[in-house]
């Protein structure tokens, strides 16, 4: 089955706002590097603006795909335990992303941008309102998962192997998560 046009035009933009920044994403590098007229690009999507919130779709929608694999069931049906383990499993095996850092924050001054990102991260969202023991090693876990992504995102030297697993062993310490194979 031959891959949707949008979608190579989504996974196209992800890569050159990888390579080149948000800035140098406009729909004439997308549509180049998906290998598609400008006029095949704005027939998914009319403006930069339907495309970023395209992108940013997704983006979550990857994310959370692979969130409720990791728990196995939805995810308003898992606890906070549960979806901070997943969380630093998923979190801690795929590195960063310039680009899906790019897209955060380009977000930050766009409400509709940012509800993309909100509606998947209130899943996510630790108990913050409790000092009990088990809830602060929780969110201390989403924090430095959230950390460690974003020291990923923008350190030039990466992590040597044994560090960052260490790190990942500790993550998964706090959340109650054991590894998988």
């Amino acid at each position: 089955m031959r891959p949707s046009s949008k979608n190579l035009i989504l996974d196209a933009s992800i890569r050159v706002t990888e390579r080149e920044g948000i800035t140098g994403l406009t729909l004439e590098s997308a549509a180049e590097e998906a290998g598609v007229t400008k006029g095949g690009l704005m027939y998914h999507f009319r403006t930069r603006d339907d495309l970023l919130l395209a992108i940013q779709r997704h983006l979550t929608g990857a994310w959370e795909e692979r969130l409720v694999a990791e728990v196995g069931k939805p995810l308003q049906e898992a606890t906070a335990r549960e979806l901070t383990a997943a969380y630093a499993r998923v979190g801690t095996e795929l590195g960063a992303s310039k680009a899906e850092l790019a897209f955060m924050v380009e977000s930050v001054n766009h409400p509709e941008l940012a509800q993309v990102w909100t509606d998947l991260m209130v899943h996510l969202d630790a108990p913050t309102q409790s000092a009990d023991p088990e809830d602060v090693d929780l969110f201390l876990a989403r924090l430095a998962i959230d950390g460690l992504w974003l020291f990923e995102a923008t350190s030039a030297t990466p992590l040597p192997g044994p560090v960052r697993e260490a790190v990942r062993r500790r993550l998964l310490g706090l959340t109650g998560g054991a590894t998988t194979a």
